[in-house]
């Protein structure tokens, strides 16, 4: 069972919504991010280092001093305000014409020690210890972690009822897709929301697992300050965007190599052949069909890779992955790639850039082979998370991001 409340959001006036909202910090890099902010993006706030020149060191203590002015500075000029009491918030966003309607809320911390709060990916620590900091300082979660619940029918029915009311955001970014935001003001409907997730028996972290494990960390931090602690103090609480799990939609997160381990490309088919039904596509993209059918990218030419029956495992949480198959059947055992996290050899394509992106790094010489892969579903994501294991390396990649900055959560005294 899980532990939510609403909160009193810091935001951006409806004027300054589309222009305040950012994509998250970790989508763009520092250049990236310089070109694209404008005078009142929170990528001032969460990318401090691009208001230095040149840019600064990311996690140098004046770009993390500069984040906390900047903050302070936004809400001095009115760009960030704060509501005078506790909502909880329907945000949604549309993509190819698919909308996703989640819940702004606050989730307490002691349900991701306890595991009510679910993980399926493992994190590194020097990227706790980067979004602690800028937790701590700010004492505020600036942008939000994804997470997924059980489909609730009376939940999805209040949402349902929020949306038919005129939002009080509605912009399209850069991207091309589409943010709205309601605040539920209801008294009522805000403490039914509480009841209901009291009776869901886990979330799920869908993105965002380095924020969400340095929030957990900031709260029990606090407490072992605060003599007085009750587990109902602010700091307890964190921010995180919810989603119905049957609205959400993983797509494909691809591989990229740098070389053949010294095989020649007949070399490779042949043993591949081994494993998979291997067939020649030729030069029009080709994608996967179904679960354990991949794409692979060779020599400008496309072929369809099927595991043949019996070399992989359906009944395994992890073995019915296809980066599990495709780790184990091709990266470890032909192209001699053992460790995903640490080997210089391979690269990792999330499939909003397109199949394209993987012939052009193939076609540049950069690479010399790729890997397109079915995408995991919410289904086996969730299997993952329940038996308690954890997914390989760059499983899974959502879309639409939530954009950073429609709703900020506050713990500061």
């Amino acid at each position: 069972m899980v532990k939510i409340k609403p909160f009193a959001a810091i935001r951006p006036p409806k004027q300054y919504a589309a222009e305040v909202a950012s994509r998250p910090y970790d989508v763009l890099n520092s250049v990236e991010a310089k070109a694209e902010a404008t005078e009142r993006s929170l990528l001032h706030i969460i990318k401090p280092e691009i208001d230095f020149d040149p840019i600064a060191d990311e996690h140098s203590q004046e770009v993390y001093d500069k984040a906390v002015e900047n903050f302070k500075r936004w809400q001095a000029e009115g760009w960030l305000c704060q509501d005078e009491e506790e909502y909880y918030y329907v945000y949604a966003q549309t993509m190819e014409g698919r909308t996703q309607y989640g819940l702004a809320m606050c989730c307490h911390y002691e349900d991701y020690r306890s595991g009510a709060i679910k993980k399926h990916e493992l994190t590194r620590p020097d990227k706790e210890e980067d979004r602690m900091i800028h937790v701590r300082n700010q004492q505020a979660n600036i942008e939000p972690v994804f997470f997924a619940y059980p489909d609730d029918e009376e939940v999805n029915a209040i949402v349902a009822e929020v949306v038919k009311g005129e939002p009080e955001y509605a912009f399209t970014a850069a991207d091309g897709f589409g943010h709205q935001l309601w605040v539920i003001r209801d008294r009522k409907t805000n403490d039914r929301l509480t009841e209901l997730f009291a009776a869901i028996p886990a979330l799920y972290v869908a993105d965002g697992h380095h924020r969400t494990a340095a929030a957990a960390r900031v709260g029990a931090e606090c407490e072992g300050k605060n003599p007085n602690h009750t587990g109902e103090e602010e700091y307890c609480y964190f921010l995180a965007v919810t989603f119905p799990a049957s609205q959400l939609k993983i797509i494909d997160y691809n591989r990229v190599v740098k070389d053949l381990n010294g095989l020649t490309p007949e070399e490779l088919i042949a043993k591949l052949e081994e494993s998979f039904i291997v067939e020649k596509k030729g030069v029009e993209e080709y994608r996967p069909t179904a679960l354990h059918n991949f794409a692979m990218y060779l020599e400008g030419a496309w072929y369809s890779l099927t595991a043949k029956e019996g070399t992989y495992n359906d009944a395994d949480p992890i073995g019915v992955l296809d980066v599990t198959v495709l780790s184990d059947l091709v990266l470890d055992k032909v192209l001699d790639i053992k460790d995903l996290r640490t080997s210089k050899r391979i690269d990792f394509v999330g499939g909003i850039r397109g199949l394209g992106e993987l012939k052009r790094r193939v076609d540049s010489g950069e690479m010399k082979v790729a890997f397109a892969l079915y995408p995991v579903s919410m289904q086996q994501l969730i299997n993952i998370a329940d038996t308690g294991n954890i997914m390989p390396p760059k499983t899974t990649w959502f879309e639409p991001k939530l954009r950073s900055g429609v709703v900020i959560h506050s713990f500061a005294e």
